[in-house]
């Protein structure tokens, strides 16, 4: 297959940073289309969520799907990060499901099996995974033994594929902070490839420190930035500015620790006003990158 890093990869901007966009705002485009949009707003990399319009990885002909893509990425020179938050890819009447955590995990472990494959084609920064929410009628210790046994199959085939992971801890799911990726890992034996994915709304919605210090706490194992706004305890993503992030000081951390990989916006129900969003987020990290540090 063609990949995408078969080409340079856009660098960093004059701020150290690269600023990207996630197909998931862009549910009503088709994907080349959003990836046109991404790249002529002036993105340096996208966040591919694997979905029905959007790379299905259980539609057909996906070999010769996965190298056009490859082909647009490298024209448009955007780097890729492959999400796997699809609502319903999986089971068309229970969002999400199923996850790690259920009885019949299968359809998920074969989900992030492919997940780990196209990203390894597509030369993708990181492959982005989350544990999802425990079903009640599973019993707190049997869901984190399924998750740790569903991530060390997701794990091992991103060894064998050369693939980096980033697991996201994302609030309401079994694995919500900072300290339960800490543990998960551990329970692991902490693999190399297993890093964290960072949504800075959610470090504004749960975490105890000031979101910068959350950027440095986990800055030896961030591979994956995900970026929006948010209020302290409501689990929305927001647009820049309508929560209470103080986004300069974030953004400043994010150069202190020497993060590299994409920054990517996270909005995924803004879809309806996609291309205006995604142009005034990006007018919007540009600034804020470009501002004053101080505390949040």
């Amino acid at each position: 297959m063609t990949a995408a890093a078969d080409s340079a990869a856009p660098g960093p901007g004059a701020d150290g940073l690269r600023f990207g966009y996630g197909t998931n705002g862009f549910a009503n485009h088709r994907l080349d289309d959003a990836l046109a949009v991404i790249a002529d707003l002036g993105y340096a990399g996208v966040a591919l969520t694997l979905d029905h319009d959007h790379l299905d990885p259980f539609a057909p002909g996906l070999s010769r799907r996965v190298d056009a893509v490859g082909r647009r990425l490298a024209a448009l020179g955007l780097a890729v990060v492959i999400e796997t938050g699809a609502r319903y890819l999986l089971d068309p009447w229970h969002k999400h499901a199923p996850t790690l955590l259920h009885d019949e995990p299968a359809r998920r472990v074969e989900f992030l099996r492919h997940a780990v494959a196209i990203g390894a084609d597509l030369g993708a920064e990181a492959v982005s995974f989350w544990a999802g929410v425990r079903p009640d009628s599973v019993p707190p210790a049997v869901a984190w033994d399924r998750l740790v046994a569903g991530c060390a199959t997701v794990v091992a085939a991103a060894d064998v594929a050369g693939v980096t992971l980033g697991f996201e801890p994302e609030p309401g799911m079994l694995v919500e902070d900072i300290a339960g990726w800490r543990r998960l890992s551990a329970a692991l034996g902490t693999p190399a490839r297993l890093g964290i994915t960072l949504d800075i709304g959610h470090c504004r919605c749960l975490e105890p420190q000031p979101v910068p210090d959350c950027v440095r706490a986990v800055a030896a194992h961030l591979v994956n930035v995900q970026i929006d706004d948010m209020r302290r305890g409501v689990h929305e993503h927001l647009e820049f500015g309508a929560g209470e992030i103080d986004f300069p000081p974030v953004l400043a951390a994010l150069r202190e620790v020497g993060y590299r990989g994409l920054v990517a916006v996270e909005l995924p129900r803004h879809s309806h006003a996609a291309p205006a969003v995604a142009a005034r987020s990006l007018d919007f990290l540009r600034a804020a990158a470009g501002g004053s540090t101080g505390s949040n």
